[in-house]
């Protein structure tokens, strides 16, 4: 699918070769990348192979992992530069899998905080695409929203080592990981501020089980998980005891921000779709392009895509630059999500049935869309949050918003 709209002009341009690497990137997705959706959307041993082959096409044609260190064997692209290609790899679920990207977060979180051992250990082999990792934080019986309310608990043995036991659901990934980043809490009780830790668990360890899948709208990718005294070596806790928030609300703030760079890429995605069949289909009243409530449709998610996509490149662009984006990037990530639901609906209903079924991938992208405004903090925790550091600056009588 060839975007011939001109949802692109509101995005600041990168410079030329920044331009010319997005158009790979974006040229890799559509032609290599959406063909196999159906396979990689299936999952399983299949998947697996179509998947490493991908990878194994974009690290000979030089578009393997863009966004990670040099050091790792990455492109090294400051998130300044990489947001522009962070659309055209979200326009599919699987482009960051298969472009070597999706690895960022676990690979930047444990080579900044991890120990000499686990820097040394699981990095290289992430940003690789060697290992695969998760991050399990959500607890069935504890709001995502209130992660004081962690049971799970990691104790410490007489040797240094720790003990993990307890429950995660809906972990992305997590029946093929190799590594499963996790919460737990290693002093106190639940409801205090104090005593959540992370550390870093290889799947492989006894004691771990996946416990079952977790269809969402009936796609694959989320699961449960269980921790039954599960051995974790001294070295694998991240950072120090107790610092679990910090970490977390940083890796956090970077990954609702790429989130809502790839839901702007399936949001253009599915308004390509729309314009394209109201421009070919046509009735006996002539073609659908031509009647009003149609044209709504298509100003309306106009409208949203360039009214959103300036919200998130703020948000990058304050954590690139080392910044607290907490505002900016809580305003982002419901603005996307909203946006990417509103956007696939008004594509599938130009599509009329055609829009329902299994020929096109609005479903699937209506599916991401609602899906959004849920995972990664519901809309009313990211609403509620920011009103709240307005309100502050205004009783402190700084500068607003």
């Amino acid at each position: 699918m060839q975007s011939q709209g001109d949802t692109g002009r509101a995005r600041p341009e990168p410079p030329s070769e920044e331009a010319e690497l997005r158009d790979r990137v974006a040229e890799f997705v559509r032609s290599r990348v959406m063909p196999c959706e159906p396979v990689l959307d299936a999952g399983g041993p299949q998947a697996a192979g179509v998947l490493g082959e991908l990878q194994a096409q974009a690290k000979e044609e030089g578009l393997w992992a863009l966004p990670l260190g040099a050091e790792l064997g990455g492109r090294g692209l400051p998130l300044a530069q990489y947001v522009h290609i962070a659309e055209a790899e979200g326009a599919s679920d699987h482009g960051p899998a298969a472009l070597g990207s999706a690895s960022l977060l676990d690979a930047t979180m444990l080579g900044k905080h991890g120990s000499d051992r686990v820097r040394g250990l699981y990095p290289g082999l992430l940003a690789a695409g060697d290992l695969r990792a998760c991050y399990a934080m959500t607890e069935q019986d504890t709001p995502g929203t209130d992660p004081l309310r962690t049971a799970t608990r990691a104790e410490e043995q007489p040797d240094g080592s720790w003990r993990v036991s307890g429950r995660k659901w809906f972990i992305s990934g997590a029946s093929g990981a190799d590594l499963v980043t996790v919460l737990a809490r290693t002093d106190g009780e639940p409801g205090d501020r104090e005593g959540l830790s992370l550390l870093v668990v290889p799947t492989g360890s006894p004691g771990f089980r996946v416990v079952r899948e977790l269809p969402v709208f009936g796609a694959t990718g989320q699961w449960e998980i269980e921790f039954d005294r599960v051995a974790v070596p001294a070295d694998h806790l991240l950072g120090k005891r107790g610092q679990a928030l910090a970490i977390a609300a940083e890796r956090l703030q970077l990954g609702r921000t790429l989130r809502c760079l790839r839901w702007l890429g399936q949001a253009r995605r599915a308004f390509d779709l729309m314009c394209e069949r109201a421009n070919s289909r046509t009735g006996s009243r002539g073609p659908l392009a031509g009647h009003q409530l149609v044209q709504q449709h298509v100003f309306e998610a106009l409208l949203a895509l360039r009214t959103t996509r300036p919200l998130v490149h703020e948000a990058a662009a304050k954590i690139g630059a080392g910044e607290d984006a907490h505002v900016e990037v809580g305003l982002a990530k419901v603005a996307a999500a909203r946006m990417l639901q509103q956007v696939a609906d008004a594509a599938i209903q130009v599509h009329g049935a055609a829009g329902l079924g299994p020929d096109t991938p609005l479903p699937a992208l209506l599916r991401t869309g609602r899906a959004a405004r849920i995972l990664d903090g519901p809309d009313e925790l990211h609403i509620t949050s920011v009103a709240r550091r307005v309100l502050r600056t205004y009783e402190r009588h700084e500068d607003g918003p």
